[in-house]
């Protein structure tokens, strides 16, 4: 497999240090690495461990980002192919949590309060309590109502929000800047082998592209409401790009050049970030963004400036 890293600083990502708790999900990983992609029956067998064990564990692996899955014919139905994202993984103790607290300004903001918009159909917003609005009509993006959207999706385009540039206010210097979100692909109704080329844009640059593998409705997510349709889109993937001086970072791998300098937040009060499908993706399917009540973290989009 090409090689990848990737680098949790201890106290943070705690779900994927929980997914490498257990000695079975550890051999899986080693499994993946060593061999390439196999599907269940095929990891089960190697490991002399039950089918019903394995398919837990990546699951598990899954949720956490450190396996991808994508679905095959076989001889009867479809059979599952699981692949290692990364080739090496490194838990980082450089700093302690309390002096973390102290160097970083985060702030959480609601998917609906975007300030900005262009998206194109399948598109719709979603509260905990109910659909917002008439569904594939992109002019009631811009409705009020939008503030209290959880589920944000759109088949093309981009939502743009405005985050507070709290480093400036307190006159610090930004080491880095993360934005953390759990996002899926979008196609009408589900379907997890459905690849689309999800970019981030921070005032204005483009800083990386991650390729959502597709739109999943396997299961309910774990914040999903009850009354939310399953054949709906139920949960994504968290990603979390960095930027520093030496670059952007997706997940502690590397996804383009861009670095602090190149954004000149010191500029601006306000940090502009920008989710969407470029014009020229390769892989144009859509975009779900899970905020404070849906998918499986219950969290909105998050900006830490490292000060």
């Amino acid at each position: 497999m090409e090689r990848s890293f990737l680098t949790i600083a201890a106290g943070e990502n705690s779900e994927a240090i929980r997914a490498l708790s257990a000695p079975a999900r550890i051999e899986i990983l080693k499994l993946l690495c060593a061999k390439g992609p196999l599907n269940i029956n095929d990891i089960a067998q190697a490991l002399s461990l039950p089918q019903s064990t394995v398919a837990t564990g990546i699951q598990i692996l899954e949720d956490a980002g450190l396996v991808d899955s994508r679905l095959a014919k076989a001889r009867k139905g479809n059979q599952k192919i699981c692949s290692a994202v990364y080739s090496e993984i490194l838990i980082s103790f450089e700093e302690s949590a309390a002096q973390r607290a102290n160097n970083v300004i985060e702030v959480e903001m609601p998917v609906g309060l975007y300030t900005s918009c262009d998206v194109h159909a399948p598109c719709g917003l979603c509260s905990t309590e109910s659909v917002i609005g008439p569904l594939d009509v992109p002019d009631y993006f811009l409705d009020p109502q939008r503030m209290q959207a959880g589920l944000v999706w759109f088949g093309r385009g981009y939502v743009e929000y405005k985050f507070p540039n709290n480093a400036k206010v307190l006159n610090k210097d930004i080491r880095a800047i993360e934005f953390s979100l759990e996002l899926s692909s979008e196609v009408p109704g589900t379907n997890p082998d459905w690849p689309s080329d999800i970019t981030l844009w921070v005032n204005g640059m483009a800083i990386g592209t991650w390729t959502s593998p597709g739109d999943y409705g396997d299961k309910r997510g774990a914040f999903t409401p009850a009354w939310w349709k399953l054949e709906g889109s139920q949960y994504g993937m968290m990603k979390t790009w960095r930027i520093s001086t030496r670059g952007t970072f997706i997940d502690g791998v590397a996804a383009s050049n861009v670095t602090l300098g190149d954004l000149a937040l010191g500029q601006h009060s306000s940090i502009r970030l920008r989710v969407g499908i470029a014009e020229n993706a390769g892989h144009t399917g859509g975009v779900n963004i899970f905020g404070r009540g849906f998918g499986n973290h219950g969290r909105d989009i998050t900006m830490r400036l490292h000060v």
